[in-house]
């Protein structure tokens, strides 16, 4: 390997998610100003993110569905009025 070429402040930072409260531990060069205790009793830099894995409604399953039946019936209305303009 090649020395001197990774970053030197390459450390553990403490995610905290702001939305829910759950935090990761996860190596980064992010530069941060605050402090958390880590589980293991350990104080780390910490980092905080409006939305993570934890919160996100993909990664959740919590998805809020649209009105996918309205939508289609408006498009539906749409085509038909444009197709009928073609035929006139």
């Amino acid at each position: 390997m090649k020395k001197d070429i990774h970053p030197k402040e390459y450390r553990p930072v403490v995610f905290v998610d702001n939305s829910n409260g759950s935090q990761f531990l996860i190596s980064s060069t992010i530069k941060t100003t605050e402090k958390a205790t880590w589980t293991d009793g350990k104080e780390y830099p910490a980092f905080h993110v409006e939305i993570s894995s934890a919160s996100h409604p993909f990664y959740t399953n919590q998805e809020k569905t649209m009105d996918s039946a309205g939508r289609v019936e408006k498009f539906k209305t749409r085509q038909s009025k444009a197709t009928s303009k073609k035929k006139a």
